[in-house]
């Protein structure tokens, strides 16, 4: 499977400001969001946006992720399973680019890399670490 735009993500210092400026433009953000420290909201057509609190993207332990200086808006592509995530990743920095965050199992349940772009933009590649559990397992 050729890796999909899943999500289009948001760093901001202003989670709640962000979210009262989309809401504005008539996005569907859940009630209370605002004191979460990332909120995803679905787009018609499946796409997603979401929002991330750039005190807490920075972190610490094996699952930080500095953005790179200037780095505010990250194109997130869902991969075809956590393999998958690491073909594309080695194939990508094979292929001459840079690998930003080698392919980790994140905490939050997702196999996921960094990789840059020409102009050294972060693409992110995911998938979700286990299928999700089906009606009646």
């Amino acid at each position: 499977m050729t890796p999909r735009l899943d999500l289009i993500g948001i760093l901001t210092d202003d989670l709640a400001a962000s979210l009262a400026f989309y809401r504005r433009l008539g996005l569907d953000i859940p009630a209370g969001a605002d004191k979460e420290p990332h909120v995803e909201t679905v787009l018609p057509g499946g796409l997603r946006l979401a929002w991330d609190a750039a005190e807490v993207v920075g972190g610490t332990g094996p699952d930080a992720v500095p953005p790179p200086a200037g780095r505010r808006i990250a194109l997130a592509f869902l991969c075809d399973g956590p393999a998958d995530v690491d073909r594309q990743y080695a194939a990508l920095v094979q292929a001459g680019y840079t690998g930003s965050k080698d392919p980790w199992d994140a905490f939050w349940g997702q196999r996921y890399a960094i990789v840059l772009d020409p102009d050294g933009n972060g693409v992110d590649l995911f998938a979700p670490l286990a299928a999700p559990a089906q009606p009646g397992d």
